[in-house]
């Protein structure tokens, strides 16, 4: 009797368990260090109740004149989420980590990084929703500026 008791919390888990979710989000933004620049990018996710997860991709062009170089950074992410939206927002802390590439003239640092932020999902109607994002980016010590600092909105479709 002992040993079905673990077994039948299990299969009653298993029964009321919420489906696993994905999501899709193509964003635009800035990159704010160390002068403002345009970051394109998007991202997809799979979220199972209060945890994600998704793999990010993201491009800063460079501005010579200001001596800020280009950054692309291919990130996976782990996402702490609130399980449903909450008057049709939800928040979420993420973190996570990948590789950057950082570009300025004959400057190239290649390495792996770090980002931490947050951000929340806002519903709009139907499975569209606004998402907005801050990440904060620890890279390598190679790079010419770290932490580097994003913020992003982007429309993004839950699956």
């Amino acid at each position: 009797m002992t040993r079905l008791r673990p077994l039948a919390i299990i299969a009653l888990l298993l029964l009321i368990a919420a489906p696993a979710r994905a999501d899709i989000t193509g964003f635009i933004g800035a990159d704010l260090t160390p002068t403002n620049r345009r970051v394109l990018g998007g991202a997809f996710g799979i979220g199972l109740l209060v945890i994600g997860f998704e793999g990010e991709y993201a491009f800063t062009p460079d501005d010579p004149k200001a001596s800020a170089p280009s950054l692309t950074t291919g990130m996976g992410n782990v996402l702490l989420q609130t399980p449903v939206a909450i008057f049709g927002v939800q928040p979420y802390f993420t973190t996570g980590a990948g590789l950057y590439r950082e570009t300025l003239g004959i400057h190239q640092d290649t390495s792996f990084g770090f980002n931490t932020g947050g951000g929340a999902k806002i519903t709009l109607i139907g499975p569209l929703r606004l998402r907005v994002d801050y990440r904060v980016f620890k890279l390598g010590s190679d790079a010419l500026y770290s932490p580097a600092h994003r913020i992003y909105v982007g429309l993004n479709l839950k699956l």
